[in-house]
Order: structure tokens, then C-alpha cells, then sequence
């Protein structure tokens, strides 16, 4: 019997399949219990395997963390998408679409974690942190001047990720505090400080 030529299609799937086991065993275990064996577990494969796609386990790890932000990316901007095309609408969708799933999610809460705890000695890391976070803040800031020209969209939108990065870190932690549904009104109630004008209580 051929055996079946290995396709791209495979070795993509394979190497998807190492990223998400990654971010399990990371959310599982942390950083210190995220070993070779462990992943390699978890994703159904051989160890030596993943040598072949990765240059060590630092590079999936930062390859997890890329698939991760883009998740909850891709989330936002569906929800902005649902919302249809009123401006005010759209900024609400993307400001609460963190308190609920999938990005309300207490093992991507624990990847996240992980992946926080690299941020601070780890260049790669930190270049990552700061592309995902510069991103969320252009796109709230393109919402947010498209609802009102007038408002300061930059600091706003500093102020407003901060605000939901706390909320939605809190009810990942422990939901018994407050509801989603109160910290999408939180948020709103914050946003409208930032516009000199009445259009963010509509």
C-alpha cells in the first residue's frame, strides 16, 4: 500500500494543533509546568515533532499567544459586525463583546495569565503585547470618533481598555461580584465621561 503524500494541509494542521495544545497546557499548568512532553501530549504527537515546526518551545509559545489575540480579535470584530451600521451601536458591541463569551473565558483568562507573565522578561513577548494592545486601541479609537469627531478618541481609548481589561479580568476570576450585563454598563457609563457632547448616552 502508498502511503499518502504529506500535504501542506497536514503539516498546517499539525502545527495548529501544537499551538492550541500550547495554550491548554499553558492555561493548565502556567510557564514552569508547560513542558515539551506535556504538549506534545496534549496535541496527540511526538515530541521530536515539535522541533520541526517550531524553534523551541519559546517560539510556540509566542506562536499561542499571536493564535490567541487574533481569537479574541476576530470575536470583536464580529460582534462589531452584528451590530449593524449605527456608530454608537458598533462601539458598544466592541466594548462589551469582552463580557461575553468566547472571549469571557476563564481558560483563555488562564493563558492569558501565562502569557502576561513572559511580557515583562521576554522581548518577543512584549513586542507581542504591545502590537495586540496598540490594535485594540486604534480600532476603539476609530469607533469612538466615528460616534463623536469631538471626543478625545486617544485617551479615551486608553482609559476604556484599561477599564475593560479589569472587568473582564474580574469576572473571569470570580463572576459572583457583578454580572456581564453590569459591566457592559460600567463601560458605557465610563465612556460617556469622554465626550463633551450627549452622544455616548444614547
Amino acid at each position: 500500500m502508498t502511503r499518502a503524500p504529506f500535504t501542506r494541509e497536514t503539516a498546517d494542521t499539525r502545527r495548529q494543533a501544537l499551538v492550541a495544545a500550547a495554550e491548554t497546557v499553558l492555561a493548565r499548568d502556567g510557564v514552569a509546568g508547560a513542558s515539551v512532553r506535556a504538549i506534545c501530549a496534549e496535541a496527540g504527537v511526538s515530541p521530536g515533532l515539535l522541533r520541526h515546526y517550531f524553534d523551541g518551545v519559546e517560539a510556540l509559545f509566542a506562536a499561542a499567544y499571536e493564535a490567541v489575540g487574533q481569537r479574541i480579535d476576530a470575536a470583536l470584530e464580529a460582534a462589531v459586525a452584528q451590530a449593524g451600521p449605527a456608530p454608537r451601536a458598533r462601539l458598544s458591541a466592541f466594548l462589551t463583546a469582552s463580557f461575553k463569551p468566547p472571549v469571557l473565558d476563564e481558560q483563555l483568562l488562564a493563558a492569558w495569565l501565562a502569557f502576561w507573565s513572559l511580557v515583562k522578561v521576554n522581548a518577543v513577548f512584549a513586542d507581542i503585547h504591545r502590537r495586540t494592545y496598540a490594535g485594540y486601541r486604534a480600532r476603539l479609537e476609530d469607533l469612538l470618533a466615528a460616534c463623536d469627531p469631538s471626543a478625545d478618541a486617544r485617551l479615551a481609548a486608553i482609559g476604556l481598555t484599561a477599564v475593560v481589561d479589569g472587568l473582564w479580568l474580574e469576572l473571569c476570576l470570580d463572576p459572583t461580584v457583578f454580572t456581564p450585563a453590569e459591566a457592559g454598563a460600567i463601560a458605557e457609563r465610563l465612556l460617556a465621561g469622554y465626550s463633551p457632547t450627549p452622544v455616548f448616552l444614547d
